[in-house]
């Protein structure tokens, strides 16, 4: 008997063909999956890499402004005048741009560079009420008190934001108990004593907290400060006053005294005509960050400008969609 071969039929190579083709496609899926994550690996690397480098460029810029303001308040001290408005740190620099600073050398153009704008601005610190001046010897001092609840009724504050800052401040001062809460150092840290943010950003406007007790000074406080605390002096009075001194600034408290006349009486701890304190503001506003720093410096003698407090807050400018 002869054996009869016979071959195996078209179909069964069918599920070997299809099992090649899915490995195929499972190897496919696989490379472009590895492929599309190291992209974006690099593209994140990139981005990181650009955003560290505009975070130094600001850092930079605005650390130069700083010490720009630090130079114009000493050479301000040189001068030996009173504090005022009318002299050059209280001009505000308006958005600026300084994209052709940034430029790496001469053959580029500026406006390939990147948009880089710059604005500041310096305030005296003491043309407002300094809360740490409700504290003497350990104890609020009712006189003083008495003016923070004038100035929180001029803010549309109750008298009981002013009890509640004096208490919290008195409480915050006594370190000999472990449980002695901290002692706010700046406006924000009065949310520790119970106040919220509304009512912090309002009382910000009239008051401030340095570092040790400051009289306000009479040729930059506003006019609700000044009547708040000359004991005598009204809204009108002030109003007075703060025409006279755009004409030309008060030198000495004797010119300040005699400007105001009878029934008004400058106690010489709690008023000046020169500051010591000043807040620096700074904004830089580079490709899509935007940096804004705000230091308080306080010029002491000798000419020196010593940076006393640095806040910084970094953001993004949101893109069109």
């Amino acid at each position: 008997m002869t054996q009869q071969l016979t071959r195996p039929a078209p179909g069964r190579r069918a599920p070997a063909r299809g099992a090649a083709l899915l490995v195929a496609l499972v190897l496919l899926s696989v490379v472009a999956t590895l492929a599309a994550g190291m992209i974006w690996q690099q593209w994140r690397g990139v981005q990181v890499e650009a955003a560290e480098r505009s975070r130094a460029q600001t850092a930079w810029l605005l650390q130069g402004a700083l010490d720009w303001a630090r130079l114009i308040l000493r050479e301000d001290a040189r001068s030996g005048r009173a504090t005022s408005l009318n002299e050059p740190w209280a001009t505000p620099l308006a958005e600026a741009r300084l994209s052709s600073f940034l430029a790496s050398d001469r053959d580029n153009n500026a406006d390939s560079g990147p948009e880089a704008f710059l604005a500041g601005a310096i305030s005296d610190a003491q043309a407002r009420y300094n809360l740490r001046n409700l504290l003497a010897a350990g104890k609020v001092v009712p006189a003083q008190l008495a003016v923070l609840q004038q100035l929180c009724s001029s803010v549309g504050l109750g008298p009981d934001s002013a009890e509640r800052v004096a208490n919290g401040l008195l409480d915050a001062s006594r370190t000999d108990g472990e449980d002695a809460p901290l002692a706010p150092q700046q406006m924000a840290d009065l949310a520790w004593l119970g106040l919220d943010a509304v009512a912090i950003e309002r009382l910000s406007s009239v008051a401030v907290l340095l570092p040790l007790a400051t009289p306000i000074n009479l040729n930059t406080a506003s006019r609700e400060v000044l009547a708040a605390v000359v004991p005598g002096l009204d809204l009108g009075s002030a109003d007075r006053l703060l025409q006279q001194r755009a004409r030309q600034p008060l030198r000495t408290l004797a010119e300040a005294a005699e400007l105001l006349g009878k029934g008004v009486t400058l106690n010489e701890p709690d008023v000046d005509v020169k500051s010591s304190f000043f807040e620096v503001r700074g904004r830089i506003r580079l490709e899509q960050r935007v940096l804004e720093v705000q230091s308080l410096v306080q010029r002491r003698n000798g000419l020196q400008v010593v940076v006393i407090q640095r806040q910084q807050h970094s953001s993004a400018i949101a893109g069109p969609r």
